[in-house]
C-alpha cells in the first residue's frame, strides 16, 4: 500500500461522512450527489492503485 493510495482512501472515506452530515443536515440533493461521485471516484481509485491482484 503507497502513500496516494492511502491518501485517496482516507480522502473518500472523509467525503463518505460528509455525505452522511449533509444527508441529516437537510441539505440540497445536488450537493449530496456531488460528494457520493467524488467519494465514489476517489475510492475506486484507492482501491485500483494497491495494485492487490497483480
Amino acid at each position: 500500500m503507497n502513500g496516494l493510495s492511502t491518501v485517496l482512501i482516507f480522502v473518500g472515506l472523509f467525503l463518505v461522512g460528509g455525505i452522511i452530515s449533509f444527508a441529516k443536515q437537510g441539505t440540497s440533493k445536488n450537493v449530496v450527489t456531488l460528494l457520493s461521485i467524488a467519494a465514489g471516484m476517489c475510492l475506486l481509485a484507492g482501491v485500483l492503485r494497491l495494485d492487490y491482484w497483480n
